[in-house]
């Protein structure tokens, strides 16, 4: 009999989870099935009782849930207990176990496009949401010294950097502060949903003064390239999408659930295909 996972948020048609985890199951020859499940924000109580009831061995969580959920777990790993939010979730000994592969899964895929060795990097961090956090402290926590954050909104950067139970030098810059010192970065990492489908001609901030050879990130995968990526590469940056973190945080979640790692590599073009994009990081 196989084994029950699946994906909780609202909408959640549009995920493209099902197919790749169904893909890594058939592959490693695993009796796993992924389902993508729509549960309203006033449903989700009921929901995650009715999932442990019926033997889900373990879900992704995504947006309106991230944090909603927490209550409603049995145990919480460290780092989703202190970035505050969770997406991955796993049944272990009747009890539900979260955990928040998010950041790691960002790390992994900007290692592997660009290099491993991060701590002497100067980061500005673009946006002070949820993926920013989990991005932030992560990067934090894994020994990069200097995180700068520039956001709309200054207190919420303010915040997000007193909160990071990591060491850190950071400082809470606005747009235009950041724009005009964006010389001084060697990554830039633009964590918001600006210039995602069918906004795509909007950008964060204005790269004019960001110097050839700087990394610039941007978490969106649809569509492909931004165009706060092709202004960047323009300007001689080497660029990469989201992509990457949506594949490897996917993966680490792959890992907790079945003790197995998948093929990454498949994974990439799977959903590359079922998005009918291309690759722009490789």
């Amino acid at each position: 009999m196989k084994k029950l996972y699946g994906v909780i948020g609202h909408p959640i048609a549009h995920s493209m989870s099902p197919v790749m985890h169904n893909d890594a199951f058939t592959a490693l020859e695993l009796p796993g099935y992924y389902h993508a499940f729509n549960i309203k924000p006033e449903d989700l109580e009921a929901a995650i009782k009715g999932m442990k009831a019926i033997g889900i061995a373990g879900f992704n969580v995504t947006i309106p849930h991230k944090s909603t959920i927490i209550p409603l777990l049995d145990e919480i790993a460290p780092l989703a207990e202190a970035i505050g939010a969770v997406n991955t979730v796993i049944l272990k000994d009747g009890k539900w176990i979260g955990f928040n592969t998010d950041g790691h899964g960002f790390m992994s895929a900007l290692k592997q496009d660009w290099k491993s060795d991060l701590q002497k990097e100067k980061v500005l961090l673009v946006g002070a949401g949820g993926a920013a956090k989990a991005i932030y402290y992560t990067l934090a926590s894994e020994g990069v010294l200097s995180i700068d954050i520039c956001n709309r909104t200054l207190e919420r950067g303010e915040h997000l950097a007193a909160g990071c139970p990591f060491p850190a030098e950071t400082n809470a810059l606005s747009l235009l502060e950041a724009e005009s010192s964006l010389d001084q970065y060697t990554l830039i990492i633009q964590t918001t949903s600006i210039g995602m489908s069918p906004k795509v001609k909007d950008t964060p901030l204005s790269l004019n003064k960001m110097k050839p050879g700087t990394f610039v990130s941007d978490i969106i995968y649809n569509p492909f390239k931004t165009t706060f990526l092709q202004q960047a590469q323009e300007k001689g940056a080497l660029i990469q999408n989201g992509l990457g973190m949506f594949v490897y945080q996917g993966a680490l979640a792959f890992e907790k659930w079945t003790g197995l790692t998948p093929d990454t590599e498949r994974m990439r073009k799977i959903v590359i295909k079922q998005l009918g994009g291309y690759d722009v990081n490789r």
